[in-house]
């Protein structure tokens, strides 16, 4: 039953109650039904929050509530993020995902939006961003050239580095090295399995298994990762 899923219309407006603003009161509504959608999936609070500013400066460009937007509002709001404030192609690609997300949500009978608006507006939310309107992925690298990724020589370099301040320390015979060995370490881990920071600033020993599939790798041939990015540390 659509009353019993987290983020459902029925969940989020009293049933029977007339709205002062009913325009108002409903978008909000639907965004707090979002965001309960959301972190019932598990999604990072950081997350949630960000893409419903999202929608909510979208709404707040266009002056129009999600049952009365279209995908020509779309293209403006894109070709104004891109040519005025000159966005870069991936916070763009982010804002794009935001309300193809809200507007996923909003259309799916599950949740019962759609049929909120019908019967309150005369009109529903409908999908607005498509294919044919937002940005294309044509590189696995967009980022800024003048960050872009090292290279395996200069990755190297940068390890041998690491490694070289373990020795230096140990030989002055000065404290220390063992926190520069352990960085120097986590370092070479973070890159090996692809981790981000918070990732590899909560790993624990115990994270650390056999993989039958590298069994030269001992005890640290899989890594579990607890903290992950739609996970919080405490």
């Amino acid at each position: 039953m659509s009353d019993e899923i987290p983020g459902s219309a029925r969940l989020e407006l009293a049933d029977g109650v007339r709205l002062l603003r009913p325009d108002e009161q409903v978008f909000a509504a639907m965004l707090d039904g979002w965001r309960n959608q959301q972190l019932a999936r598990n999604l990072a609070v950081g997350t949630t929050e960000g893409r419903e500013r999202t929608a909510r400066a979208f709404a707040d460009h266009m002056n129009a509530f999600p049952w009365d937007w279209t995908a020509a509002m779309v293209d403006e709001w894109l070709g104004d993020l891109r040519s005025v404030r000159g966005l870069t192609h991936t916070t763009v690609r982010g804002y794009e995902e935001a309300i193809r997300s809200f507007c996923g949500f909003v259309t799916d009978p599950a949740y019962g939006w759609a049929a909120e608006c019908e019967t309150r507006f005369g009109t529903h939310p409908i999908q607005v961003v498509h294919e044919w309107n937002t940005a294309v992925h044509v590189q696995e690298n967009e980022s800024d050239p003048a960050k872009r990724a090292f290279t395996h020589d200069e990755l190297q370099a940068f390890f041998d580095h690491a490694d070289d301040q373990v020795v230096r320390i140990r030989d002055r015979g000065r404290k220390g090295w063992a926190p520069a060995f352990r960085d120097a370490t986590l370092f070479k881990v973070a890159y090996a399995f692809g981790l981000r920071r918070n990732e590899t600033r909560m790993l624990d020993e115990v994270d650390f298994s056999r993989n039958p599939h590298g069994p030269e790798f001992g005890h640290f041939g899989v890594l579990d990762i607890r903290f992950g990015k739609a996970k919080q540390a405490a």
